[in-house]
């Protein structure tokens, strides 16, 4: 029997059953009467897990990295400044994409495994003046090297300095993972997706836009149509679509926010902090290292381990995959080789989190890592033994 294995990648996430049969839909009219009892209360709905009141949500079928797009083209013009860190892949994607838009990108260079340097933002904008940076960009939690990122600590550092530029925020894979503050954090544009926390398929850019941002659009020169918040809002507030939506997605969307919400997004939280405490245990007890270079940045979705020198990250990967069936993140980026991820975001339980451990620790003992069989799975098994409550999880 196969394809029954949980996967272990940071996206796409597993998807649970009940929204695999909300998504099994047969065609309905998105320009019936009815389509309003599905779209607007969605949208609502999506403002809570941003935590925004004033923001407004805008949904594109496409994947986070059109939701990156959307955020660029509705509010920025060629040539304008914009600030942002490289500290990863996903960080370096988005520069690309900026460059690609003839955008004057401010790079600040980190290594990776560090977070977003906040102290180095406000540097830059103190001396910006005249206030030609239009947009400070950062990725909240990053995916390739296991990093959260202090997205707060940057609004204050912009506001230290009386700043006017915009933030915008990659929260691809934190959002309704871990806790995420859109208006208190003065974030403008937070760009998501369906295929990670949201335990759907790929296939939905998710955009939180505030007021400012929305205003922006109006200036804003670089072509979009496709893309174009005007639009897509508009449509949206008399509970319409400038064209075909993926229904089957949004859904699956509706199923996966009452799930969510069932749970409680406290306790969502808590769920991802305890599984991933219990991973990063084990990395420990294997010998290795996190990416990430210190606590504080650990990531409660996904953890990136450095494999022992003269070990080939490709090669656990393929043979885990191979041998067991399961897949694990390969290392992006500067990581290519040296380190392998373990996802443990959206769809994921203790249970599932040690299959995984399990798994890859009988992967690396096949390749003669300097491992013990067993010694990752019994130091989680005693975490997770001793935090199975919420109160618990959090004090250990």
């Amino acid at each position: 029997m196969t394809g029954q294995n949980p996967v272990f990648i940071p996206g796409p996430t597993n998807i649970p059953d009940r929204l695999r049969t909300a998504m099994n839909i047969q065609t309905s009219d998105h320009r019936a009467p009815d389509f309003v009892n599905l779209l607007t209360p969605l949208l609502r709905d999506l403002k809570k897990v941003f935590k925004t009141e004033t923001g407004t949500i805008i949904t594109f079928p496409g994947s986070g990295t059109g939701g990156w797009e959307a955020s660029i083209t509705n509010t920025l013009s060629p040539g304008d400044k914009v600030l942002v860190a490289r500290y990863g892949m996903f960080s370096h994607k988005w520069i690309d994409l900026c460059q690609r838009h003839k955008l004057d990108v401010i790079v600040i260079e980190c290594d990776w495994g560090t977070g977003a340097p906040a102290q180095r933002y406000a540097e830059h904008l103190a001396a910006d003046s005249d206030h030609q940076i239009k947009a400070v960009l950062a990725t909240h939690n990053e995916t390739a090297t296991g990093v959260r990122s202090d997205i707060n600590a940057i609004r204050k550092a912009m506001d230290a300095v009386n700043h006017p530029a915009m933030l915008y925020v990659d929260c691809v894979s934190s959002l309704a993972s871990m806790d995420f503050r859109m208006d208190e954090w003065g974030v403008d544009l937070a760009v998501s997706g369906s295929q990670k926390g949201f335990m759907l398929t790929t296939g939905m850019a998710i955009v939180g836009v505030s007021e400012k941002a929305m205003a922006a659009c109006e200036t804003a020169q670089c072509p979009r149509c496709y893309f174009d918040f005007r639009i897509m809002a508009n449509a949206n507030a008399s509970a319409g679509f400038p064209y075909t939506p993926p229904v089957p997605l949004l859904t699956g969307l509706r199923a996966s926010l009452d799930m969510l919400f069932e749970e409680g997004l406290d306790k969502v939280f808590a769920r991802h902090f305890r599984i991933a405490e219990g991973i990063r245990k084990a990395v420990h007890a294997w010998g290795m290292k996190l990416c990430a270079v210190s606590p504080d940045l650990y990531s409660d979705t996904v953890s990136a381990i450095y494999v022992p020198e003269g070990f080939d990250s490709d090669v656990l990967t393929n043979h885990a995959f191979n041998k067991y069936s399961v897949s694990f993140g390969v290392g992006l980026g500067e990581m290519a080789g040296k380190a392998f991820r373990i996802g443990h975001l959206g769809s994921m339980t203790d249970v599932m989190a040690l299959s995984g451990i399990a798994a890859i620790e009988m992967a690396m003992k096949d390749l003669d890592y300097p491992v013990e069989l067993g010694s990752g799975v019994s130091v989680a098994q005693e975490y997770y033994r001793k935090t199975t409550s919420i109160a618990q999880s959090r004090a250990a």
